[in-house]
């Protein structure tokens, strides 16, 4: 089952693979070495803004429970890969990769522009609200 990298915190088999850094206008992942369960104790560390404000989590892909797939793709990691400019220069040292369905879908195009996505993001670009935007 492939991994959505822009899960919530109660999807099955979560886990924290990135923390939010960066600034608000400019926010940037930094990725962890090795993905963290969800746990309420490590969701209390973001309070008093939700967990995915602060963590970039990841977790089963929901398929065709999701907004954004179309029964055989993801449509966000689709405008992720198309429409946001290139965060890296190289490919960030993530986690989740082999199981990402963004990687598996999308490869090295959606990787270099992931570190710039935050799932909740409360101060949002028009482009960042297009591409979150399901169509």
């Amino acid at each position: 089952m492939p991994l959505c990298p822009s899960a919530r915190p109660e999807t099955k088999n979560s886990a924290v693979f990135g923390v939010v850094g960066g600034t608000v206008d400019e926010p940037r992942v930094n990725y962890l070495k090795q993905p963290q369960p969800v746990t309420e104790d490590l969701l209390s560390v973001a309070s008093p803004v939700t967990p995915t404000e602060v963590f970039r989590i990841a977790g089963e892909c929901a398929g065709n429970g999701c907004q954004h797939f179309d029964g055989q793709n993801c449509g966000l990691a689709t405008r992720v890969a198309n429409q946001l400019s290139v965060a890296t220069e190289t490919l960030p040292p993530c986690p989740i990769r082999r199981d990402c369905r963004w990687w598996q879908q999308e490869g090295k195009s959606a990787c270099m522009r992931c570190p710039q996505v935050i799932t909740d993001n409360y101060n949002p670009s028009l482009l960042d609200r297009q591409v979150a935007t399901p169509t």
